[in-house]
């Protein structure tokens, strides 16, 4: 039989065969080949390996402890440093460094050496990573000035590299705080990647006066936790996109400390050798950043603050953010009058004052100022708190007696002499209170040229004893200096009608306020000036919001679940007189009471309202609310050394002394807004016409998700109990900048001082005023000797967003300076003692811009050069 047919086909099916088998080898090779193509590609592109170890200070645990940890940490770093020559470490933080300096001096010596080699890195500048949106402006410089001064006096470096890797989002004044305090980078983590779009990792950020900083969001997180780093070298891996060839990744164990550990080494060298990884080198940021910047890429600018993430933090725990605004704002008060004390009357400045200061920078940490650490790590807060204040009352109290002391007060029969400072450069309208034995209804208040003014007698701290009496009467001040005011003992010549008022209304020439006896709200405040009905509904509503988030509120940007609102339990009229009228409202919701004490000065354009709560609700939240008759509303909060506008669309934002809405009023059509001060809260939203400013949250300490809350386990809970605060309605027309907006909220946290004298001879006049500056958009921030001599460092900044020619008047000197501001720009000024010696700007080191080093801190350098890096291959 022939097999001839079955042959062929069987041959050509091995034909086809062999020629598909011979397809699927060339295209194996050909994809083989694109692999290897690739991996050789990746080995053109570099991870930069930063090995850090972040430690939180105070968080689950005390300072004591952290404190340890870092010491534990950097013994760890040395050993590893002397193990591995190509191994660098990234630090930042001078208060730990301080600490260590002081504690272990042979591992400072140590610590040296290796910073000296260039393999460990100080980066940050700062006293500490803190809280990036509650310090006030001057505290941020405070952080540079104290923390980059240390670290060039004890370790011979100035930080290029701005480094808060672990706090909850940024404010938009930082860039040129950091560039002009030598920080020419930035390095941070959060707001992440789902909580706000950024153009890339690296970005110029930009602040309103057109300060840049290089910056860098770290991919997913700024530690590691396990031995072999792949899997976090290989999720980094595809953010390196063409043309960014350089990227940073951070490992090292942290949070308590730890570092990069043997495995760590051995993994990033290993995936080094292995063609499929990016090349990867240990380094620096300040090295990866010389290096993108050598590339001679063009980054995107990013003109935004970084937010938002945590938003409960900006309202966590009432008592750490009360207690930091007075002390900034005391410690700011003593500096002034401090320095006129040196100038005038030779009081020796108070040194202390600098620790007074970093104490309060180590409670700005951003685990103890958000509000996020346990119960204890708030009495060791209250305790270092407490003894700032007590460093500040005490300077301001010396300074104060010193001033009064030499001012001519010749005796009268029965007068009392009643000096008040104003602290503040610009004729200031204030209210004033003073309290003393042996005031009566039969006396005359009059001020250094005799006119009389009117006075009234108020509710005292102590009311047991009848003979000791609290008085009110309302004061023009000179800028930056004092008055003398005398209360006699004859009868007073004024007639003057008490301030119109009965139980739920008051009126004065400026506006009238009428309560809800029910409800307790404001139904009406009508501004007289403009016939304006200010708000569009009740106003002052207490309201409770349900809050089941954990202590930061990961993942929550808005807190509007109301479930409930105080009802008024009583309402009357408490205080009426010449100055003053005052409303008290008691409210009470469940176990908890509120109480507002509404006042209405006759002569001044806002309404003070102080206010008591009494809280002892659990997983609630607490907001006032006020529903503005307005449209085409714009909300502005001020922010550290500036303001920013953001929508009304009612998520939780950060503030700081005032927050404004402005628009168009209903029906007159005209421009008006409201401005609300306050003295100790850093919470708000504006939803539409409504802002509203967060009074208290009540989470459990340091509830954290993941985890659950449980029913059966017993919670420490915040905000219980009593606490006190004020705020301050500033209804006016036009907008913020020209109603004073700045200038009152700085009056209600920085009060007028005042001291009950006695007759006595002395140098100086009854009324003086030391320093004013002739334009109302610059505020003078900061009065402080200088830290390298006897100079006097003067701070100011714009706060209109307006190119401004300012006059400064230095009568303490006897001379005078005039200057350009840009929109927004903070200047310093060294005015020496010697009036013969010129005024220089420095920076906010106070280094003058033209040493040697300049490249540092000039602007147009900074973005394009670099100093050394800090780096080697792996």
């Amino acid at each position: 039989m022939s097999d001839g047919g079955l042959v062929a086909p069987l041959f050509s099916n091995l034909t086809a065969a062999n020629d598909l088998r011979q397809d699927y080898i060339y295209a194996a090779q050909r994809t083989g080949n694109a692999a290897v193509e690739k991996r050789s590609a990746m080995k053109h592109k570099t991870l930069h390996m930063i090995g850090n170890a972040h430690l939180d200070v105070v968080w689950l645990w005390r300072w004591q402890e952290g404190l340890q940890a870092a010491k534990a940490t950097f013994r760890a770093m040395l050993q590893q440093l002397g193990e591995s020559a190509d191994f660098v470490f990234t630090s930042s933080s001078a208060a730990i460094y301080a600490w260590i300096e002081s504690n272990d001096p042979e591992m400072f010596a140590a610590i040296k050496q290796r910073v000296v080699e260039g393999r460990w890195c100080i980066v940050g500048g700062w006293w500490l990573q803190p809280d990036c949106n509650l310090p006030c402006g001057e505290a941020f410089v405070r952080h540079a000035l104290y923390g980059q001064r240390f670290f060039k006096e004890k370790l011979g470096v100035v930080a290029t590299v701005g480094y808060n890797v672990d706090s909850f989002g940024h404010h938009a004044m930082l860039p040129q705080i950091l560039l002009k305090s030598g920080l020419t980078s930035y390095v941070f983590t959060r707001p992440e990647t789902f909580e706000k779009g950024l153009p890339g990792r690296v970005f110029w950020w930009e602040s309103d006066d057109g300060s840049r900083v290089l910056a860098y969001r770290i991919p997913y997180e700024y530690l590691s936790r396990d031995a072999d780093l792949q899997t976090y070298v290989r999720r980094c891996m595809p953010e390196l996109k063409a043309p960014l060839d350089d990227l940073m990744c951070f490992y090292g164990v942290g949070n308590h400390g730890g570092g990069p550990t043997r495995a760590n080494l051995a993994s990033i060298r290993r995936m080094d050798a292995d063609p499929e990884f990016p090349h990867l080198v240990f380094d620096s940021p300040e090295g990866f950043f010389n290096t993108v910047r050598a590339s001679g890429q063009r980054f995107p600018v990013v003109h935004d603050e970084l937010q938002h993430h945590a938003s409960g933090c900006y309202a966590a725990h009432s008592g750490v953010k009360r207690w930091n605004r007075q002390a900034e704002h005391l410690l700011l008060t003593a500096e002034r009058l401090s320095v006129l004390a040196a100038h005038l009357v030779n009081q020796p400045y108070p040194s202390e004052l600098t620790h007074a200061w970093q104490n309060v920078l180590f409670n700005q940490f951003h685990d103890i100022l958000a509000g996020t650490s346990l119960p204890e790590a708030y009495d060791d807060a209250r305790d270092l708190y407490g003894e700032a204040l007590s460093i500040g009352n005490r300077a301001l109290n010396d300074a104060l007696q010193r001033l009064a002391s030499n001012i001519a007060l010749p005796f009268e029969a029965g007068m009392t002499p009643i000096v008040v400072f104003n602290p503040h450069a610009w004729p200031a309208t204030v209210p004033v209170e003073v309290d003393y034995g042996g005031l009566t209804p039969q006396m005359r208040l009059v001020d250094d040229t005799n006119r009389e003014l009117s006075f009234q007698f108020i509710r005292p701290s102590v009311v047991v004893s009848g003979w000791r009496k609290r008085m009110s009467f309302v004061a023009d001040l000179p800028a930056l200096g004092y008055r003398v005011f005398r209360m006699r003992k004859e009868p007073s010549q004024l007639e003057v009608a008490a301030v119109a008022a009965s139980d739920y209304m008051i009126e004065t020439d400026w506006f009238r306020l009428e309560i809800d006896p029910t409800t307790g709200s404001i139904v009406s405040l009508h501004d007289k000036r403009w016939h304006v009905e200010v708000f569009a509904g009740p106003a002052a509503v207490p309201v409770v919001i349900e809050d089941r988030s954990d202590t930061w509120s990961h993942g929550v940007y808005h807190f509007q679940d109301v479930i409930g609102a105080f009802t008024a339990t009583d309402v009357c009229l408490v205080e009426q007189g010449p100055v003053q009228a005052t409303i008290r409202v008691q409210s009470r919701y469940g176990a908890s009471h509120i109480t507002q004490y509404f006042t209405l000065y006759r002569d001044l354009p806002y309404i003070t309202v102080r206010v008591q709560v009494d809280w002892h609700e659990q997983l609630k939240l607490l907001k006032l609310r006020f529903p503005v008759n307005l449209h085409f509303v714009k909300a502005t909060y001020e922010i550290p050394y500036g303001s920013i506008e953001r929508p009304a669309t009612g998520e939780e934002e950060p503030g700081l002394n005032w927050l404004d809405v402005s628009g168009i009023e209903r029906s007159t059509e005209i421009p008006y807004g409201l401005s609300l001060l306050n003295d100790g809260k850093y919470s708000f939203d504006v939803r539409g016409n409504e802002l509203s400013m967060t009074i208290l949250r009540s989470p459990p300490y340091a509830h954290h998700v993941p985890r659950q809350l449980v029913p059966e386990e017993d919670y420490t809970f915040m905000d219980q109990g009593i606490q006190w605060f004020t705020y301050a309605l500033l209804p006016h027309d036009r907008s913020w900048e020209t109603a004073g907006t700045v200038q009152h909220a700085l009056e209600l946290n920085q009060p007028v001082v005042t001291l009950v004298e006695s007759a006595h001879d002395g140098p100086l006049p009854q009324q003086a005023s030391y320093i004013a500056v002739d334009r109302p958009n610059i505020v003078v921030s900061v009065l402080k000797q200088a830290e390298d001599d006897d100079s006097t460092i003067l701070r100011c900044y714009e706060t209109a967003k307006m190119a401004t020619e300012a006059t400064f008047h230095l009568s303490l000197w006897g001379r005078e300076l005039t200057t350009h501001f840009d929109p927004c720009e903070i200047k310093t000024f060294r005015v020496p003692r010697d009036h013969d010696t010129p005024i220089t700007e420095v920076n906010l080191i106070e280094w003058a811009y033209e040493a040697v080093g300049s490249e540092l801190f000039d602007g147009q350098s900074i973005q394009q050069e670099g100093s050394n890096s800090h780096g080697g291959k792996a």
